[in-house]
Order: C-alpha cells, then structure tokens, then sequence
C-alpha cells in the first residue's frame, strides 16, 4: 500500500506478486490505501482484515480488491467493501468477490454477521448483493460516500461453490 501511495505501481506489484493495474493509482484507491495504512498503524493486528487484491484464474488477472473495514466488533460483526475496476465490471466478478468475503467471514468463529453500506444510487452493488441473503437494516451518512444503506446477513449463510 505505501508503494501503491507513492505512486509505484510496478514496485507495489512486485511485493503483492501480481500484476497491478492503474485502477491501483486512482485518487480514490490511494485515498483508501492510506485509510487502511493508518488503521494498521493504530493495531496491527487489523492487517489480516484488511484489503487485498481480487485475483482471477491461474495468470493472476487482478480485476479490482475487496476485504473487510477491520476486524469483527464486540457483536461480531464485519463490513465487507469491495470495487472491481471499470475494465472488468459487468462480467461477475464482483459477485464472486462477495462470494469470496461471505465464505471467509463464515470460516471464522468470531464473526456472526456481515454488513454491506451501499449508496441507494449505486444500482449495480445493490444488484450484486441481491440473492445473498442481506436484509435492509437502516441507513447511515459517511462523512466519504454520502448516504448509505445498510444491509445485514448471517455470516452462517455460506454462500453455494
């Protein structure tokens, strides 16, 4: 992250072992990139819930990155974020990232429900999440992305292979 932050793509590439693209670079992925930076300064241990790269097939085509905002609360609760690069969107792999995030939320005990925040006119992400059990619990405003709603699932429904 601290190389994607500085702008060397190919450098952040080589220590992530993939090849990144400039989707990487935007002023939106280095605004998140430093967000998380600082999250993990403040605890460390926050890093293995942090983002990754959403990697597809045995080439290693990275079509965007997904994780969670940190590690499960007092209630076990995770929010899950995700963002698919333009290039790639409308092919399903945003489903699969979510897919991806529900199944490792499941495998661990501490979570029992996972939180998506959608902006009531983000069409797509609202479609995306459709099918996979979440129910509207209320709306929230971030001070970043305006108004969102909130949806809640399970984090034992595991979602089908």
């Amino acid at each position: 992250m601290s190389a994607l932050l500085a702008g060397d793509l190919s450098g952040a590439s080589r220590t992530a072992g993939v090849s990144l693209t400039e989707y990487f670079v935007t002023d939106r992925a280095r605004w998140l990139w430093q967000f998380r930076l600082d999250q993990m300064a403040a605890d460390p241990g926050h890093a293995r819930w942090m983002v990754r790269q959403a990697v597809v097939g045995d080439k290693g085509l990275v079509v965007g990155h997904a994780g969670f905002h940190g590690p499960p609360d007092e209630v076990g609760m995770v929010e899950i974020g995700y963002s698919v690069a333009p290039a790639f969107r409308r092919r399903g792999y945003a489903r699969s990232t979510l897919t991806e995030l529900l199944r490792r939320a499941a495998a661990e005990p501490a979570v029992t429900t996972v939180r998506a925040t959608i902006s009531p006119d983000n069409v797509a992400s609202l479609a995306t999440i459709s099918g996979f059990g979440f129910v509207e619990v209320g709306e929230q405003w971030d001070e970043e992305d305006g108004l969102e709603v909130v949806f809640e699932v399970s984090a034992c429904r595991v979602p089908p292979a």
